[in-house]
C-alpha cells in the first residue's frame, strides 16, 4: 500500500509506526478545502493508496481514483442497525443550518450540535439558544458564493440533541468490521488519552460493529459510558480522526494489509 501523508503531529506519530513496520510513506502540504497535494505525489497504482491528514484529502482521492484512498462514512444516525445503541439517536432533530433563527427554540435550552454527515464542518459541541442562533446568523449573512469548501453552509443538515451527562468517552479503530485498537480520550470534563478501555466497552463496540457489518471497511467508533449505561457517540473518518493513545503499529499495519 502507498501511504500519503500531510504533515501533523498525530501524522508523525503515524509515520514512526510505519518505520517500526518497514512501510514507506511521503509527506505532502494540503491546499485547505480544495485538498490539492504539494508536492504531487508520484502514484505507481491508484488501486492501492491511502491518504492520513484533513479531510480535504477525499477531494484528492476522488479526482485521482485513489483506492481505497480516504474512507467516508454515511451518517452514523441514518445507520437503522444501529439505533438502539446511539446516544443522539433517532430522536434527534434534523434541521438545515437556515432553519434555526425560525425554530423558536426555547431561550433556557442547551442543544448538543453536529452536522448529520461526517464532514468536518463543526466539531459536535453544546449551545444554548442564543449562541446556536448567533453561530446560524454568522452564515447565513454570507453569500453562498462567499463561503469556502468545507465549511458550513446554508442547506448544512445539522442534528440536535438534547444534552446527556458522559461519564468516559472512547475512541476505537474498526478495520474489516474488527476492533483493531482504542484509546480513552475522556474523564467527565477531563482530557486524557490513554491507551485503555472498561471490559463493557469493549463488549458493546464489538456488539455494534456486528450489528451494522459493511459500514465501512475502516472508520473510527466513539462510544461512551453514560449514567444509563453505554452508548455510541458518533463515527469519524479514519483518515482525518485523531489517534490519542492508539496502538498505532496495529492500526497501520490492519490498514496496510488491505492493500
Amino acid at each position: 500500500m502507498q501511504w500519503i501523508l500531510q504533515e501533523f503531529e498525530d501524522t508523525h506519530k503515524l509515520a514512526e509506526a510505519l518505520d517500526r513496520l518497514g512501510i514507506a510513506y511521503s509527506w505532502h502540504k494540503v491546499v485547505p478545502f480544495v485538498g490539492e497535494l504539494i508536492p504531487p505525489p508520484v502514484v505507481p497504482d491508484p488501486e492501492s493508496v491511502v491518504m492520513f491528514g484533513s479531510y480535504s484529502l477525499w477531494r484528492n482521492a476522488e479526482a485521482n481514483g485513489y483506492r481505497p484512498g480516504v474512507f467516508k462514512l454515511r451518517p452514523f444516525i441514518e445507520e437503522r442497525a444501529w439505533h438502539r445503541f446511539l446516544l443522539n439517536g433517532p430522536d434527534a432533530r434534523i434541521v438545515s443550518l437556515r432553519e434555526i433563527p425560525s425554530l423558536g427554540l426555547p431561550g433556557d435550552g442547551h442543544w448538543f450540535v453536529r452536522p448529520v454527515e461526517d464532514s468536518k464542518e463543526i466539531a459536535g459541541a453544546v449551545y444554548d439558544q442564543q449562541g446556536l442562533v448567533e453561530m446560524a446568523g454568522k452564515v447565513l449573512a454570507l453569500e453562498v458564493s462567499e463561503i469556502p469548501g468545507g465549511s458550513l453552509r446554508h442547506d448544512t443538515l445539522l442534528m440536535l440533541s438534547e444534552p446527556v451527562r458522559i461519564l468516559r468517552e472512547w475512541r476505537l479503530w474498526v478495520v474489516g468490521d474488527e476492533v483493531v485498537t482504542y484509546s480513552l480520550y475522556k474523564e467527565g470534563r477531563r482530557v486524557v488519552y490513554r491507551h485503555e478501555i472498561d471490559d463493557d466497552a469493549l463488549a458493546f463496540a464489538r456488539e455494534a460493529v456486528a450489528a451494522n457489518p459493511g459500514y465501512s471497511p475502516a472508520y473510527v467508533l466513539d462510544v461512551c459510558r453514560t449514567g444509563d449505561g453505554l452508548r455510541i457517540i458518533e463515527t469519524n473518518c479514519v483518515n482525518a480522526a485523531g489517534f490519542y493513545a492508539a496502538d498505532l503499529v496495529r492500526l497501520a499495519a490492519a490498514i496496510d494489509e488491505m492493500g
